[in-house]
């Protein structure tokens, strides 16, 4: 039985999936040929850079996106650049800055962010074998690097590409970006020195991350060199978070037979909690301690103006680590790409850079 109305047929839409704008609805758009307007969005050399940026501008006009499935199917690649962390890494400064700096690098490409959380007491190795077996990603960036850190050598031994922000101690070639922070401490303590203090406190990163070794043995190089005595803190590091840092310090500066009058702290929030356990003591920053800590975000000038920085561009790192495995996926046979951050100056709240922006 029919009615007696036939009912329209579908039209195939030849330029759009669904409705949604293809690289056909681009090349209309902007009077460019399909394959140029593909090689643009892929950012290929051979494509200037004007015609890059209007094939861009009419396709976040348009709100092209690409058909993931598709790609897949014809390239065996994801477009997706995963980043590995640890949900208690420090959202206020480093995490935060990082997101952003990574995303922002891949704007404007193929490639887009995901991030992949793993929990304090889950192994790190899982995300890393779920986004490997499942081919999740195309790439991965992870941090906290350990001296010996199995998520580097696992991904290693598969050819994944990767790259990390910290170093290992491990004989394997890779990709990564770090902070010197053996200079970063060897400048504080110097800075300490010229500042008068005779008996230093540092509080360490975690001691299984890579980093708190050589933060560590540039604090206690630097210290014997300028003859002054010197303590690590161990019953609290720099992510041990605010309450348990300020309790650790409170008591050590409260029951130390030589008591700190110098601080060096490798993190924004354990240098906020290190003045306030001093505070609670009735010591004055800057009086009756002097405090050098590193920062991601221009911030802790405004906490207290006394507290001298080190300022680490994790911004940098970011667009860093995030242009090596673009490198990695789409030149398997590149070489690593690895970028050291080596700071040159402790800044004071009357500096050009300091406190003022």
């Amino acid at each position: 039985m029919t009615s007696g109305v036939d009912a329209p047929l579908p039209v195939a839409l030849p330029d759009s999936d669904h409705g949604r704008p293809t690289l056909k609805t681009i090349a209309a758009e902007t009077g460019l040929a399909v394959a140029t307007v593909s090689r643009a969005l892929k950012d290929a050399p051979d494509i200037g850079e004007a015609t890059k940026r209007r094939v861009r501008e009419a396709a976040a006009r348009l709100g092209y996106r690409p058909n993931r499935a598709g790609v897949r199917l014809r390239t065996g690649k994801t477009n997706v650049i995963a980043l590995v962390l640890s949900t208690e890494s420090d959202g206020m400064t480093h995490t935060s800055q990082l997101i952003y700096s990574i995303a922002n690098a891949l704007r404007g490409t193929a490639y887009h962010l995901i991030v992949t959380p793993y929990f304090a007491d889950q192994d790190p190795m899982d995300p890393i074998r779920y986004l490997v077996e499942t081919e999740s990603a195309d790439a991965i960036i992870l941090n906290q690097t350990k001296p010996d850190d199995p998520r580097v050598r696992y991904m290693s031994e598969r050819h994944f590409p990767f790259a990390t922000h910290g170093r290992t101690t491990m004989e394997i070639d890779h990709s990564y970006y770090d902070f010197d922070n053996e200079t970063f401490a060897a400048i504080a303590v110097q800075a300490l020195a010229e500042a008068g203090r005779k008996h230093l406190l540092l509080v360490p990163p975690p001691r299984t991350q890579n980093y708190a070794r050589h933060m560590t043995t540039g604090f206690v190089q630097a210290a014997g060199q300028h003859g002054l005595s010197f303590e690590v803190l161990t019953t609290a590091n720099s992510d041990s978070g605010s309450a348990v840092i300020e309790a650790a310090v409170q008591t050590h500066l409260a029951q130390s037979t030589t008591r700190p009058d110098g601080l060096v702290c490798g993190s924004t929030t354990a240098a906020m909690a290190s003045v306030n356990a001093a505070e609670h003591l009735g010591l004055v920053l800057g009086r009756d301690f002097d405090l050098v800590a590193k920062e991601a975000l221009r911030f802790l000038h405004r906490f207290r103006r006394e507290i001298l920085v080190v300022h680490e561009d994790v911004r940098e790192a970011g667009g860093f680590l995030a242009r090596a495995v673009v490198a990695a996926v789409e030149r398997r046979d590149s070489p690593a790409q690895q970028g050291l951050e080596r700071p040159s100056r402790v800044e004071r709240c009357n500096d050009d850079k300091g406190g003022r922006q």
